[in-house]
């Protein structure tokens, strides 16, 4: 996180641009204050709720408005979610930017089609990753992986929040860049 001489968390440039996101996912209870266990085993005295920024229609608006700017200016041509938690963000920008979609799996079900990746997936297709928070990067670089085995070309992840704890670097580990809307020094800012 980016602090100022006195310790106080100072906002990156994306929380002018994102201000009115920033508001929505705070006026969605979105970003709690405690003690909270994360899913990489770690506690944080924050927590970004995805699934109240998630259900929360005007958070979902801005959200797939700024993916759609950034997914146009990055000129990707097909969008991938990562399920659960970003199957909602992915299915609103692909309405808002008119791009196909596909869903990365955690692990291949063992019904049906039984594929870790749903939906068309050609060889060599260049697809960009929409993910709703990074933290460590784990659950990004799996679908990366799963999407490189499928045979997409991958080499970003778009989040709405970096926590700011090492997702980057690790993807970066992946040769993919991690660009978000946000991070946890914009939502920790000036609260």
């Amino acid at each position: 996180m980016t602090t100022d001489d006195t310790g106080d968390v100072e906002a990156t440039e994306n929380a002018g641009e994102y201000a009115e996101l920033v508001a929505a996912l705070r006026d969605a209870d979105a970003v709690q204050f405690g003690e909270f266990e994360l899913s990489h085993g770690g506690t944080s005295d924050y927590y970004v709720d995805k699934y109240l920024f998630e259900t929360d229609p005007q958070c979902l608006r801005l959200i797939a408005e700024a993916f759609a700017e950034r997914v146009e200016s990055l000129g990707a041509t097909k969008l991938a979610g990562v399920a659960l938690g970003a199957v909602p963000l992915v299915a609103v920008t692909s309405v808002e930017t008119d791009l196909p979609y596909v869903i990365a799996r955690k692990q291949a079900k063992e019904y049906g089609t039984a594929k870790r990746i749903e939906g068309r997936l050609d060889d060599g297709e260049e697809v960009l990753v929409l993910e709703d928070i990074a933290t460590t990067g784990q659950s990004a670089v799996d679908a990366v992986e799963a999407l490189r085995e499928a045979g997409a070309e991958v080499n970003r992840v778009l989040v709405v929040v970096d926590r700011e704890e090492g997702a980057s670097d690790l993807l970066a580990d992946h040769d993919v860049e991690l660009d978000s809307l946000l991070t946890a020094s914009d939502l920790l800012a000036d609260r």
